[in-house]
């Protein structure tokens, strides 16, 4: 099956974050993609990380500013073909600004160890800082990762995984190789293991055509 990478408007992805990807939240978005083959097979965005020390890459790099951004939400639908997935984000990467940084960031608390990522050669910079979640009296769950809503009384805060944190240059090879010579954060070896995957079954409604 043939598939096609392009540009989507917000309230194209806007059903699949909220229903289909399990952080059930809309993130920051600059731009979004969708993957089609005869109708929306999946959507992948970018935005400004929340951590303002991304800023022009300044937690990223010595003495070099760019724009800096976070692959922030990829979701597609079950059963695409063999390589699909690296086909879209290496085709979503090249429709980026460039020079540009890009930031992601895989969940080991869902399972994730960033596969995507190895496979269309991000570097691994090791994990993020330890989280916690918050559980209030009424059940529900703040998680500053991911910003689920919260009300009530605290009554209990849990140690989660931290986060494998993928980073990935986008520009000319003279862009590129400059980013090389400036970067400033540790290059480690990719993590490994078993994958698990979540229930992605939910068949979002802006499943339509491309034109």
């Amino acid at each position: 099956m043939n598939y096609e990478v392009k540009s989507i408007d917000y309230q194209d992805c806007k059903e699949w974050f909220l229903k289909k990807h399990y952080a059930k939240r809309i993130p920051s978005i600059s731009f979004c993609f969708g993957l089609y083959s005869d109708k929306l097979e999946g959507v992948c965005s970018f935005g400004f990380p929340p951590n303002y020390n991304y800023n022009d890459g300044r937690c990223v790099f010595n003495e070099y500013k760019c724009l800096t951004i976070e692959l922030n939400r990829l979701v597609v639908n079950d059963g695409l073909t063999k390589n699909s997935l690296s086909f879209f984000v290496s085709q979503c990467l090249k429709m980026l600004p460039k020079p540009c940084c890009i930031v992601s960031y895989a969940d080991q608390n869902q399972g994730h160890n960033g596969y995507i990522y190895q496979a269309t050669n991000w570097i691994y910079t090791g994990v993020s800082t330890p989280k916690h979640q918050y559980i209030f009296e009424d059940g529900s769950i703040f998680d500053i990762r991911r910003g689920i809503e919260n009300k009530g009384k605290i009554i209990d805060k849990i140690k989660v995984k931290p986060t494998h944190r993928y980073i990935y240059f986008n520009g000319s090879k003279t862009d590129i190789n400059k980013m090389k010579k400036k970067f400033k954060m540790k290059i480690m070896k990719y993590p490994k293991g078993e994958n698990k995957r979540y229930d992605a079954s939910y068949n979002p409604t802006t499943q339509t055509k491309l034109l």
